[in-house]
């Protein structure tokens, strides 16, 4: 691998080649998974839907990715990113075809909800891109990979809507995201036969067990229970929201069957956390191979907020700008599409801006915009020019999206053995954000919704100064023989 500066223009470099074959994969699943929010204005009018229903369906869109995040994350510790990649394209292309062609609106529901297992794709290539960048240079290269590929989203916002109506019937959205999913299902074949795990003599490292995430002591295990807390907490207000309280998408029966799956679930969770950390209890980790599992929850955290924020608002920026300034739908849509467009710089400069001044001062700086720009936007009325709410949304997104670099710089080093897993879990956390904010949405008003975001970003930001600490020195890391290597961190 190469020490020094990151040149991406260097195509005879394999590791550069890697990037750029890897974040492209990554392009397709946000195309195929988040072109719903531009093409939602049109299926909504298509299909005769209510304004509850498709907010519902902008809901249902996101959670499934909050388990296929951590399933995928210890899958591809143990199979690797190239099989995981090809399969998450492939089999996320069929469902989105299938959800393309629907003819109820509980199919649409289903299927949607279904879709979101390509959204873990992000978590694949978080491992697959750690293993062919050294410490010094993994900030920039994770940003390039995050931010280029989550210009996925601004891609479908500027294609699909034109091929859409290109198509000159109702049936033009059908058209559009079968067009993507076919796409995309190529591409998971064309992946496969293109990359490798590793660069040639490099150890791919897996955990030691499977099934959860390892910790190295005893007050770590007890907050790795309790974090698993909000991922089934957000599944319990989706459900909520389908209920017959709210939507009524499933009766009252299924509702309090699936509070008791999700009740069981986190039991055997527990369980399963139980199983492969208690002994550390009994024999404790030697110092030189622990790490603190707080790093993680922050990082989660901050992932809630500055993911989560993205896949709310380029959920719901369209219908914004359509039911509050009376924006065309193909306008609203291209409108809506600046704000993940912003992606390409902001979340590698995030990264970059990491390597150069630190992990912690940049998620310190990022949050402190982020914080400000969604409490402004928390004052927005219909009364505002249209010009104004795209010029803070556009504000509001560099940092967001510069915090999710900058989350994603420090992950790899925290525990590279566990990448996956660690990238898994603060990615869950970013789907949890996307259905809580959702949610909120669902429920109030744009500008308050704009407002919850701006105070939940504020708590957070005070977890990252109080708490965070700077990744530093080396970590140790068993080889499969059983000796010990020292990586580097910085």
């Amino acid at each position: 691998m190469l020490e020094g500066k990151l040149n991406i223009f260097n195509l005879k470099a394999p590791n550069i080649r890697i990037l750029h074959y890897t974040w492209f994969a990554f392009f397709m699943t946000f195309v195929v998974w988040l072109g719903l929010g531009p093409m939602m204005p049109f299926i909504k009018d298509a299909l005769g839907l209510t304004d509850q229903q498709a907010k519902v369906l902008l809901i249902l869109n996101v959670a499934m990715t909050i388990p296929a995040r951590i399933v995928v994350g210890m899958l591809v510790d143990k199979l690797g990113p190239r099989i995981m990649y090809t399969g998450i394209l492939i089999l996320g292309g069929m469902i989105s075809i299938a959800f393309a062609w629907a003819d109820s609106y509980e199919q649409l529901a289903l299927l949607r909800f279904l879709s979101g297992f390509i959204g873990a794709g992000f978590v694949v290539g978080i491992r697959m891109i750690g293993e062919w960048f050294p410490a010094k240079q993994t900030g920039l290269a994770q940003g390039i990979y995050g931010g280029w590929g989550n210009f996925g989203s601004a891609g479908a916002a500027m294609t699909l809507p034109f091929i859409a109506v290109s198509m000159g019937d109702s049936d033009g959205w059908r058209y559009a995201l079968t067009f993507a999913s076919v796409a995309a299902i190529l591409y998971g074949i064309v992946y496969y036969f293109i990359v490798r795990d590793t660069p040639k003599g490099s150890t791919y490292f897996k955990p030691k067990k499977t099934g959860a995430m390892e910790v190295t002591s005893g007050r770590d295990l007890a907050l790795c229970i309790l974090m698993n807390i909000p991922l089934y907490l957000a599944l319990t207000v989706l459900t909520w929201k389908l209920s017959p309280e709210n939507m009524g998408l499933i009766d009252q029966a299924t509702t309090y069957f699936i509070y008791a799956i999700l009740v069981v679930l986190y039991a055997i969770q527990v369980w399963k956390i139980w199983s492969v950390n208690s002994h550390i209890l009994k024999k404790p980790v030697p110092e030189i191979q622990r790490y603190k599992f707080k790093q993680v929850a922050i990082l989660d955290w901050a992932y809630m907020v500055t993911f989560g924020t993205e896949l709310a608002v380029v959920s719901m920026l369209a219908m914004f700008y359509v039911s509050w300034f009376d924006v065309p739908k193909v306008t609203a849509a291209l409108l809506a599409g600046i704000y993940p467009f912003i992606n390409l710089v902001a979340r590698p400069g995030g990264g970059w801006i990491s390597d150069v001044i630190g992990r912690r001062l940049t998620l310190i700086i990022v949050f402190a915009g982020i914080t400000g720009s969604f409490l402004f936007l928390g004052m927005v009325d219909k009364s505002w020019p249209v010009w104004l709410v795209v010029g803070v949304t556009i504000v509001a997104g560099i940092f967001s999206k510069a915090g999710s670099g900058a989350v994603y710089a420090m992950v790899p080093l925290v525990q590279r053995r566990m990448t996956g897993q660690i990238a898994g879990m603060a990615g869950a956390f970013g789907n949890v954000g996307a259905v809580i904010f959702l949610t909120v949405n669902s429920l109030v008003d744009y500008d308050q919704f704009f407002l919850f975001i701006g105070i939940v970003a504020a708590i957070v930001f005070a977890l990252i100064l109080f708490y965070l600490e700077e990744p530093e020195g080396q970590m140790a890391e068993t080889l499969p023989d059983g000796t010990v290597q020292m990586i580097d961190v910085k």
